[in-house]
């Protein structure tokens, strides 16, 4: 008799991006075989019974997944593609190209296999001149890949600050075990914390598409908790930081090969250097009248950011802005009064700074029309830029 999973429905999650999973199974089969590689032997044969199987798809983002534990072996990677001699020289001309693509195929670069097996594919990449490790949870295989030449470390990364001995790491890949982790994201999340900057990988995980198409309902296994589509692979790549760079299905369309880059950390100085050129060329100018003479029209979030940011509230005597709603009150950090644009004639100032972002051309057309002001400026994209200066 086939045993049965029971789910309190309310709890059931994505794996990727957390939002809830339809209420009903997309599917479910019964009497599954338990695991793929789980094969009874003449002392457990009459032991063995199988399982239900329930497949969801998120409501989020639409992954079809299992709601299930992972299979015990799931960190391990297991392949029986090491026999197949088509396999061996797609793989070899696939690396070849990858490599050439990114100029790895030097001895100052390193490449690591996420989930290497017995060394399958990592003895291929050793053709090339660049420098190769792999890491690897099962025992047997970390040994019998050592035996062999190969260099292979024991682990598996299952947190965003687990660390692989050699990091950092200029490229890597990970082959059709992707869909067998429980939480992709760590894993991901992990090796990008792994790799150098501008670092570029190799993802590969079976078609959820092609399944569709072709109406394979015997490819969903315990060991696959993801089925993924070429969106939903782009979705965990890209919430995880990477950016992708190709997508195609390669071996007769069954598999996705994504390349990715790691996504780079923006660079902010250019923020910083325009808010000290601005800051220097605002101070030199209103300094050039006396304190509390100088009006700055704008009342918009760029106006008040700019107040504080360039450190010349002390030289402005208030603000005009024509939303009534905010005439009577103080801009935050800087306190200074907002009024109605009445004041620049009932009050004159020596200067008036326009910050008005995209309405800016609009008043500086109203200043000069409707008001008596000599000297005017202007926050623009180019800087504070004079408008009208007394003679």
């Amino acid at each position: 008799m086939a045993t049965s999973i029971n789910h309190d429905l309310g709890s059931l999650r994505c794996r990727i991006c957390g939002n809830a999973l339809f209420d009903d199974a997309l599917l479910r089969f019964e009497n599954m075989p338990k695991s793929a590689q789980w094969l009874p032997d003449i002392n457990s044969v009459e032991e063995d019974c199988g399982i239900d199987l329930e497949v969801y798809q998120c409501s989020g983002c639409g992954l079809i997944q299992l709601c299930r534990e992972p299979v015990p072996y799931y960190k391990e990677v297991i392949r029986a593609t090491a026999f197949s001699k088509e396999m061996t020289q797609f793989r070899e001309k696939q690396f070849s190209s990858f490599l050439n693509r990114f100029e790895l195929n030097r001895s100052d670069k390193k490449l690591i296999e996420i989930g290497c097996g017995r060394g399958e594919y990592l003895k291929l990449l050793n053709q090339f001149n660049l420098c190769v490790q792999g890491l690897e949870w099962s025992d047997s295989s970390v040994a019998f890949c050592n035996h062999t030449g190969l260099k292979v470390a024991k682990g598996f990364i299952d947190h965003a600050d687990d660390i692989i001995e050699g990091a950092p790491f200029d490229s890597f890949i990970m082959m059709s075990f992707l869909e067998h982790l429980p939480n992709p994201n760590a894993t991901l999340r992990g090796i990008y914390n792994n790799l150098s900057e501008k670092a570029v990988g190799m993802i590969e995980v079976p078609d959820y598409d092609m399944i569709c198409k072709k109406r394979l309902f015997s490819e969903f296994i315990p060991d696959h908790l993801s089925y993924f589509t070429r969106k939903t692979i782009r979705l965990v790549l890209e919430l995880n930081g990477f950016d992708l760079l190709s997508c195609d299905t390669v071996w007769h369309d069954y598999i996705i090969s994504v390349v990715i880059e790691k996504s780079p950390k923006q660079d902010a100085h250019l923020f910083i250097e325009e808010q000290n050129r601005i800051k220097k060329e605002l101070q030199s100018y209103v300094s050039k009248f006396s304190k509390r003479r100088v009006a700055v029209w704008g009342a918009g979030h760029q106006a008040l950011a700019l107040l504080a940011l360039t450190e010349t509230a002390c030289h402005i005597k208030y603000i005009v802005d024509s939303a009534p709603f905010k005439q009577g009150k103080y801009s935050p950090a800087t306190h200074i009064p907002i009024v109605n644009p009445s004041f620049l004639k009932n009050d004159p100032v020596d200067a008036v700074v326009v910050m008005a972002g995209s309405y800016s051309e609009e008043v500086v057309t109203i200043l000069k029309n409707h008001y008596p002001c000599n000297n005017i400026a202007a926050i623009t994209s180019n800087g504070l830029t004079i408008i009208r200066e007394s003679q």
